[in-house]
């Protein structure tokens, strides 16, 4: 792990936004898709909430909770990716704006891989040594 000094504040997306971009995606109401979230978060499985907590999720049923289970995980990796490369890339002093901008404003983790593979240090192996 990289332990920096903190010389800038970041700022991860907010939980609305997120309850937004999904209920955006995936056609559904915000207030459902945020109970949703809170179930899930809370430990409940899909089937637990599909079953007995329809009046919460507006009648979601589990395949909606799952795409939105899978959706929810997959954009909250992808922020902490984005928070990991960016503290990385910092890390090396070599994090421009610009290059700040374009990681924050990617919307898909491999757009993030590929911004960041010309800074991830090189391993180098026993068969190289």
């Amino acid at each position: 792990m990289v332990a920096l000094c903190c010389k800038r504040t970041f700022t991860a997306r907010s939980f609305m936004d997120l309850i937004a971009q999904l209920a955006r995606e995936l056609n559904l109401k915000a207030a459902n898709v945020e109970a949703a979230v809170k179930l899930i978060d809370e430990g409940n499985t899909i089937p637990f909430i599909s079953r007995y907590r329809k009046e919460a999720t507006g009648g979601m049923d589990d395949v909606a909770l799952r795409a939105l289970d899978e959706r929810l995980s997959y954009l909250r990796n992808l922020e902490q990716r984005k928070e990991d490369v960016v503290l990385l890339i910092d890390a090396q002093g070599k994090l421009t704006p610009e290059l700040e901008q374009q990681i924050r404003e990617a919307t898909q983790l491999q757009r993030v891989e590929d911004l960041y593979k010309p800074y991830r240090k090189k391993q180098i192996g026993r068969a190289h040594v």
